[in-house]
């Protein structure tokens, strides 16, 4: 037996599965023991690499399997950076994130070939591996800002792509020092490069978003969609790989094709991040540290000279276009802290470029970089990566408060609270998607989910019944990271027990589905929602889901004339924002020209990918249907009769869905009225403010105070 047990823990370890077993509670463990002393996980688990890595106390090998796994977490992070960047500040702030990225490439690049001449006597060719180094980043410290939630902080879009652009350039300075060193740099090295850099973009962003729209809407099973995602993760980084880039870049521009088909509300992203943060992304960490070796920092005076040299210039060129972005772009101190933060830490590309100058053996039989620039990059890289780790905690953190710190809407307002009410098995999941989609950012925010069993027909398979229906919305919610609270009631109606439930647990927003006959009729509108109507105070969305909410396209969005003033105006406009910011989709707006007004001061201060266009006349909203292409969804704004916005068309509508849209997702929405059931008023804690919306400039005010809060 003991010889046995010796067998297993002898140094370095071979058994995989205590390496593995290992590993999880280093992962566990490290982020509990770093929280007293408030030091980023990132550090706690690099330095927990080095110690157990062949550099340390050589517990276990940096094997295949660790080389795999971190990998796999590089890749993961800048996937993901592609998944949650949102898409409307990424196309505003574009230009200024290309611009960071020059500022970011050539000062370090500059500044390192300035070293490598002036203060440590290199070749040419070493100076300009050495300015490649300087200059590429990895956002390691990426987690740490997704954390905090601040990854859609313009700050953060303009970090990111000024990390893939200094990738990109820091990998092309690779491929020609490469080049150069082995004799293959000349036209023809240019035009492969070239043609096979643009195939793989163009298929990656073209044909990967047509691939998983059609597999999504084919296969709803949750499990073959990660795989499938994760699929074409590794695809894309490989057809980089094969056209020339480095892996990274094929992995962040599949993020981004694959942006608006997984929205960060739904259930597919949260396992996205569950994985990748709960496994990948700690493994590549604990990878990078098992490269540090602490013996360089005893006694080896020249090789800690080369490494205090390369770290001090490249942390200093990196803050310095961190700097001059700020004065640039004006941003605060804190978002210059994130940008720096971000774009500090060196280590996939650093890595590559020094094995590269290492590897090269010069005609006289040394080095092109010797051992001493090797065990500096090592040092250069723990160093950066310490200091970028505690710079993105500090700046997340303060750009996280800031956007909290906004003017707050009076403490009598409860906040969101929504209501699904459930019938039919079949529509569970798209109505629940849809309500954690209308949720803001910000605020208290409380969904619930209904089932109404009438008195006649109550009884245990009733009850069985409801409770599964609530059983699978629960789930669902949970598995967007989203609480949902099951209610059920016993009444004599159906339309009477909603409206009660909306008296207690003051509903401010309500989401009714269509069954199974995905047929918006007559009947349907009027009797249960008319009734509904009638008796609930709650802004009242009405969907029939076709497709998956992640499938569609873009939204038509029809406003009628004179809508911005009913009372509910700012409370429907806020969901449809929402609704565009979670899930990324476009919204091609149809209103009258005070209408468009109000949605373009609103789109200035708080940009979605949208679209605004007069919309004809007042009863005639209709003609825009040739706009609707088969993968759009339509949202169109409702009215009551004798109400401002009422539009005789309205009463056709039905038929005019059925007929025109069958295959299209419907949303109909109804804003809230004072007046409409004051018995069971939701909206009592919001009366004060909406009776002071009384014209346009009051309009505009609580606009602006919903939007500021719910940000």
């Amino acid at each position: 037996m003991g010889n046995a047990f010796m067998s297993v823990v002898t140094l370095p370890l071979d058994n995989p599965v205590l390496i593995f077993a290992i590993l999880l509670f280093v992962i566990l463990l490290v982020p509990i023991a770093l929280q007293s002393f408030k030091i980023p996980d990132v550090i706690g688990l690099i330095a927990a690499g080095a110690l157990l890595g062949p550099r340390g106390f050589h517990v276990m090998e940096r094997d295949s399997s660790i080389v795999l796994f971190g990998t796999v977490g590089l890749l993961y992070i800048m996937f993901l950076a592609g998944l949650e960047v949102n898409m409307a500040d990424f196309k505003k702030n574009s230009a200024k994130g290309f611009i960071f990225g020059m500022f970011t490439f050539w000062i370090p690049a500059l500044l390192g070939i300035f070293a490598g001449r002036c203060l440590l006597g290199f070749s040419w060719g070493a100076s300009i591996l050495l300015a490649s180094m300087f200059a590429s980043n990895t956002l390691l410290t990426y987690p740490i800002a997704s954390k905090y939630g601040v990854t859609k902080n313009r700050s953060v879009t303009i970090a990111v792509m000024g990390a893939v652009v200094t990738c990109v350039l820091a990998l092309l300075v690779l491929a020609v020092a490469t080049g150069m060193s082995t004799g293959e740099l000349g036209q023809f090295f240019w035009w492969r490069l070239g043609l096979s850099t643009l195939l793989a973009c163009a298929g990656i962003i073209f044909l990967f978003p047509v691939c998983t729209r059609w597999f999504f809407k084919r296969y709803d099973d949750k499990v073959l969609q990660y795989i499938f995602v994760l699929g074409l993760l590794f695809l894309a980084s490989f057809l980089a790989e094969v056209a020339g880039l480095a892996a990274v870049i094929g992995s962040f521009l599949a993020g981004l094709s694959l942006n608006k088909l997984i929205p960060n509300t739904s259930a597919l992203m949260n396992r996205i991040e569950f994985v990748g943060n709960a496994l990948f992304i700690p493994l590549f960490l604990v990878g990078v540290g098992m490269l540090v070796d602490y013996r360089v920092f005893a006694g080896d005076w020249n090789t800690l000279c080369v490494a205090a040299v390369m770290t001090v210039l490249a942390t200093a060129s990196k803050f310095a276009a961190a700097w001059l972005a700020q004065k640039s772009f004006r941003l605060t101190v804190a978002e210059r802290n994130l940008v720096f933060g971000l774009s500090n830490s060196r280590v996939a590309a650093t890595l590559a470029a020094v094995m590269v100058g290492y590897q090269v053996i010069l005609p006289d039989g040394s080095r092109l970089l010797d051992d001493s620039i090797l065990n500096g990059t090592i040092v250069m890289i723990l160093g950066t990566c310490v200091i970028a780790s505690f710079v993105t905690r500090r700046g997340a953190r303060e750009v996280a408060l800031a956007d909290m710190a906004g003017e707050d809407i009076a403490a009598d307002d409860t906040g969101e609270r929504v209501l699904i009410p459930l019938s039919n098995v079949t529509n569970v999941e798209e109505l629940v998607s849809l309500a954690v989609s209308l949720k803001s950012a910000r605020g208290e925010s409380t969904l619930a989910a209904l089932h109404v069993i009438r008195s006649d027909n109550a009884g245990p398979p009733a009850e069985r019944e409801a409770g599964k229906l609530l059983e699978g919305a629960v789930k669902t919610a949970a598995a967007m990271d989203a609480a949902l609270t099951p209610l059920t009631r016993y009444d004599y109606d159906v339309a009477n027990g909603i409206k009660h439930a909306v008296k207690e647990q003051k509903i401010t927003d309500l989401v009714l589905g269509l069954s199974g006959e995905r047929e918006i009729t007559d009947s349907f509108l009027g009797r249960l929602i008319d009734k509904v109507l009638a008796k609930c105070a709650a802004t009242t969305l009405i969907y029939r889901p076709v497709q998956p909410l992640s499938t569609v396209r873009r939204y038509v969005v029809l406003i009628p004339h004179h809508a911005e003033k009913e009372v509910g105006f700012p409370y429907w406009l806020l969901r449809v924002w929402n609704l565009a910011r979670n899930l990324g989709n476009k919204m091609i707006f149809y209103a009258g020209p005070v209408t468009l007004g109000v949605l373009r001061e609103i789109h200035a201060r708080h940009p979605i990918h949208a679209e605004f266009n007069d919309l004809p006349g007042r009863d005639d909203f209709l003609i825009v249907s040739r706009e609707v292409k088969g993968d759009d969804g339509l949202v169109i704004v409702m009215s009551r009769r004798n109400y401002p916005s009422y539009a005789r068309d309205m009463a056709a509508l039905p038929a005019w869905l059925n007929k025109h849209f069958s295959r299209n997702n419907c949303l109909l929405i109804y804003p809230v009225q004072i007046g409409v059931g004051e018995e069971g008023m939701g909206f009592v804690h919001l009366v004060p403010r909406l009776e002071a919306f009384e014209n346009l400039d009051g309009m505009s005010r609580v606009l602006r105070e919903l939007f500021r809060k719910n940000k």
